[in-house]
């Protein structure tokens, strides 16, 4: 059975192996086993500690196969984005040019630096194994984090956001990285991300063009690569469209990928998910399946089962569901369907 959980030190090996076949421009999942450490640790502490409103938490998980102990897959979330450092986006906007005398009136698209997303939570380290994409445990690596959030509403903002990792080609190059931000840094793509993920994105971001950008200036390969998403970046991106994210407003100033943001009330796992008793017995056969997670802080569980649930009704979960989510008869779990 696969499991999500809040990652422990003792994951660091397996969380590092994940990271190493993580797309480029996932920074918040480097290759560096002092960066996973410090990461974990902190996770470690945010779960730990008492909080009454969002701060410098960040919370990580990972989806366990129980039977081999093996990870396949991981995922966060930031209490608030750019608590201790600004939280960069590239805003779209529109700049109107006007000539009474010619009879002209342009709009021109341009982009903005800003930092209208700082204080937000963020959505962060998403990754799953290959075989398991377009699957239902996509969804629980994903979705599972958003079930904790529903249960321990005081901890985050009131609203959300996510990077989704922008187009490079096989090669890594990002024709958007190069029409923008190499022009600022003697490096490519591919470097740079890896600057950002054992460093910072504050001290390239400060770097960059703080006046509004002219879109059309941009070549064609740059312009038809803002918003676009990375291949292996399509499943989380899909995922978390159909729980309501939007896209038109904010792209990464890296790669050009867009920055998804919802408010936190309005996303489908939070708003349809359902708080309800458990009874242990043999479930009905026949369902669809749902995501389950118990209401705990340290001992978060949540796992995909098949149910034939009705609304209003306590659920019945098999005896290794409930063991797998640590929690026994009589006690409330929140569900959500796949």
């Amino acid at each position: 059975m696969l499991v999500m959980r809040p990652a422990q030190m003792a994951d660091l090996t397996e969380v590092q192996r994940l990271a190493a076949d993580s797309p480029v421009g996932v920074t918040s999942l480097p290759d560096d086993a002092d960066r996973l450490r410090e990461k974990i640790a902190a996770s470690e502490a945010s779960f730990s500690a008492e909080v009454s409103f969002n701060g410098e938490e960040s919370y990580f998980f990972v989806l366990e196969d129980t039977e081999s102990g093996r990870l396949v897959g991981c995922s966060g979330i930031v209490a608030s984005a750019g608590y201790s450092e600004p939280f960069y986006s590239f805003r779209n906007e529109t700049f109107v040019h006007n000539s009474r005398e010619l009879k002209i009136h342009n709009k021109i698209h341009v982009l903005s630096l800003c930092h209208d997303l700082t204080g937000n939570s963020l959505l962060t380290s998403f990754y799953v194994e290959r075989p398991l994409v377009n699957t239902a445990w996509s969804e629980l690596n994903s979705r599972g984090r958003l079930l904790f959030l529903a249960n321990h509403p005081e901890r985050f903002a009131d609203a959300l956001v996510v990077e989704i990792v922008g187009y490079s080609d096989e090669a890594g190059d990002s024709p958007f990285w190069d029409a923008v931000g190499r022009n600022f840094f003697d490096m490519n793509y591919t470097e740079a991300e890896r600057l950002c993920g054992l460093k910072s994105r504050t001290f390239l971001a400060e770097l960059m063009p703080h006046y509004p950008i002219y879109v059309p200036l941009l070549p064609d390969e740059a312009q038809e690569a803002m918003g676009q998403v990375h291949p292996r970046a399509q499943i989380s991106f899909d995922i978390l469209m159909r729980e309501g994210f939007e896209t038109d407003h904010y792209i990464d100033i890296f790669d050009g990928g867009p920055t998804l943001h919802a408010r936190t009330s309005g996303i489908r796992s939070i708003a349809q998910s359902r708080v309800v008793p458990l009874r242990i017995g043999e479930p009905v056969k026949g369902g669809r399946p749902y995501l389950v997670s118990n209401g705990q802080l340290q001992d978060f569980r949540a796992i995909v089962v098949d149910l034939d649930w009705v609304p209003g009704k306590p659920v019945t979960l098999s005896l290794a569901a409930a063991e797998a989510l640590g929690v026994g008869e009589g006690v409330s779990v929140r569900l959500v369907a796949v």
